[in-house]
């Protein structure tokens, strides 16, 4: 209980008195924001599969950079904008719906990201565990950088693009018809999904990404209506478990990435909770109303 005996250096003196978890603070609010603001609108648009399959598909690009010694945010963007490619040329050209597309493509590029690591070549690809599942207080300021760029160039393409994104997610025909391009939109919203993927795994680790692109704004769509209310609530939410992640990891020895992703599930559970429990209370009130009313 010394979160709250002392709550001065259980919350507090873990960011002051050590510059990686400084580090790692400044890079997992960096995640949120990127994941937040672009996830809003894969929540709204039930892109969530889409969002899973991208996140796992760039597994075969990083793999390879790391055998080529090539930087593996290089090989992630290569995977990403295949898969995008593959997703479109598919639906394209098949009569089968989107999320089969989107299904064999996942099972593909996971399937031969398992293969190259498997490999003789891949044998030395050990490293490769920080990409899986992150290593978040092992960042450096060059990472921090990118996930800077990142994080502005997601809040500039939904800026831009947001009426088209708003149209787009009620009502696809009336998009097209106010010549809002939704073809383009659609584009630039897969751009900036993958994006935010790839500016966040080394932080978070692939793997574990998919929880604060999704979770958050899933937990600020049950509080609040307005997309840029959600926006911002899935960001403090974001925020919120990042800091307790952090600080549990820390004092608990726990892995980073996943406590913090852990803990953006758990308040999505809690908050699902309670606002179950207070409909219920809610029904269990009008019920008795009524049987007064008729009494």
């Amino acid at each position: 209980m010394e979160f709250l005996t002392d709550p001065g250096a259980w919350w507090v003196d873990p960011f002051v008195s050590n510059v990686f978890m400084r580090r790692a603070l400044y890079a997992g609010l960096l995640v949120v924001l990127t994941t937040c603001v672009v996830g809003t609108w894969v929540v709204l648009r039930g892109m969530s599969f889409l969002g899973d399959a991208l996140a796992h598909g760039v597994l075969p690009g990083i793999a390879l950079a790391f055998i080529l010694g090539v930087h593996t945010t290089i090989g992630a963007l290569v995977a990403a904008l295949a898969m995008v490619w593959g997703i479109n040329m598919i639906r394209s050209h098949s009569p089968l719906p989107e999320d089969t597309s989107i299904g064999v493509l996942f099972v593909g590029f996971l399937a031969l990201a398992v293969a190259i690591m498997s490999s003789s070549s891949g044998a030395y690809t050990g490293d490769l565990n920080r990409f899986l599942f992150g290593s978040i207080t092992g960042v450096d300021n060059g990472d921090l950088l990118r996930q800077a760029i990142a994080a502005a160039i997601s809040l500039a393409g939904v800026a831009v693009f947001y009426r088209a994104f708003l149209v787009m997610t009620f009502d696809h025909a009336q998009a097209r018809v106010l010549g809002l391009r939704p073809r383009l939109a659609h584009g630039v919203l897969l751009a900036l999904l993958a994006i935010s993927i790839i500016a966040s795994f080394e932080a978070v680790g692939n793997l574990l990404v998919f929880a604060f692109l999704i979770a958050p704004p899933a937990t600020a769509v049950l509080l609040v209506r307005r997309v840029p209310r959600i926006m911002a609530a899935a960001a403090a939410i974001g925020a919120v478990s990042t800091v307790f992640g952090l600080l549990f990891s820390y004092h608990y020895d726990t892995a980073a990435g996943a406590t913090m992703a852990l803990a953006t599930v758990v308040v999505f559970l809690a908050v699902l909770t309670a606002k179950a429990i207070l409909a219920a209370a809610n029904a269990r009130r009008g019920r008795s109303l009524a049987a007064a009313a008729e009494a």
